[in-house]
């Protein structure tokens, strides 16, 4: 059964302690959370109390003792410096093993698992997480609103320099600049729009 959930829900192991995955739709939560002893679970779809989906995840961590993190990005959007700034506190805060899960596992989850690995290896280990939007396995095919995500890694370590990337992130991370850097790239059309600051 393991097997089948993890091809069902495309699960990749990004490092031999964190793991990426789509949003399990057709059932079986906790036996593929359970499976992999997983002690945290980083939600980039946001909290959506209202939605089913999200009831039954929250549902499942807690019946697992199962951290449970909700962060809200966009793969259209280019993110908003309170936006990462909560995926790096996730990262702080989390146990692993953890899963990062998006809806299909393709595009939000290529850019956790990029950050977490420069967060984790380095910044010299750029070219792995740049792997991370690959075409396979993870399925990685952006549409043209998504251009943007493979380009972010690169930038956010460019602009890093020496710094910590969590510390970029919340004191010098602006996502205009961004899109200028997208822009001076001929890239100006690889996102939608700017995600909005949250609270």
């Amino acid at each position: 059964m393991s097997v089948v959930l993890d091809r069902l829900y495309h699960l990749h192991w990004v490092t031999p302690e964190a793991a990426r995955s789509a949003q399990p739709y057709l059932g079986f939560y906790r036996q593929f959370l359970r499976a992999h002893g997983f002690k945290s679970l980083v939600n980039l779809r946001g909290r959506n109390a209202d939605y089913g989906w999200w009831r039954s995840e929250k549902r499942a961590a807690d019946a697992l003792g199962i951290r449970h993190f909700d962060v809200r990005l966009s793969s259209r959007n280019i993110p908003s410096r309170s936006g990462l700034a909560a995926l790096f506190d996730a990262f702080e805060a989390i146990e692993t093993p953890v899963l990062f899960k998006c809806s299909g596992g393709q595009d939000r989850t290529g850019l956790a698992s990029a950050l977490y690995i420069l967060t984790r290896e380095g910044l010299g280990a750029l070219a792995r997480a740049e792997g991370q939007f690959a075409a396979w396995p993870y399925l990685h095919r952006p549409k043209k609103y998504q251009l943007w995500l493979k380009h972010f890694p690169a930038y956010a370590v460019g602009e890093a320099g020496v710094r910590p990337l969590s510390q970029w992130v919340r004191e010098h991370y602006d996502p205009k600049d961004f899109a200028r850097w997208l822009e001076a790239k001929g890239l100006a059309k690889s996102y939608f729009a700017f995600q909005a600051e949250v609270s």
